[in-house]
């Protein structure tokens, strides 16, 4: 085993982390547009830290073999990309946030996923 799961832990904890940063920061930099923009920033990175926490939560809720591994990874994505995409849906329809800045906040708390795999520390 070349990684353990509190390695596993430690980064995703890690990862979720920066994307609550990122979400604050993309949210700050939004609010020179206005209240609104500044709140369809943060939490469209926000979706992206809840669903990053969901997949992390299902995935290292247990040891067990490689094929229940490969299960919990599989429905942690699919539960994460069901927040993200209702998140979406929510912030853009619902409440008729701006589409632009709830899209950058999505990409920049992705963007972070790059650093937070890069520098392991």
């Amino acid at each position: 085993m070349l990684n353990s799961l509190a390695s596993g832990r430690r980064l995703a904890l890690r990862l979720l982390l920066w994307q609550l940063v990122a979400a604050v920061v993309v949210g700050l930099a939004f609010s020179v547009q206005g209240f609104r923009w500044a709140i369809a920033a943060a939490a469209g990175a926000a979706i992206v830290a809840i669903g990053t926490a969901l997949l992390s939560s299902r995935l290292f809720s247990q040891v067990s073999g490689a094929g229940l591994a490969l299960g919990r990874l599989l429905t942690g994505m699919l539960l994460k990309w069901m927040v993200i995409v209702g998140g979406l849906i929510i912030i853009m329809v619902q409440y008729k946030l701006p589409p632009l800045a709830a899209i950058t906040g999505l990409g920049v708390a992705y963007a972070v996923n790059l650093l937070a795999f890069r520098f392991k520390g």
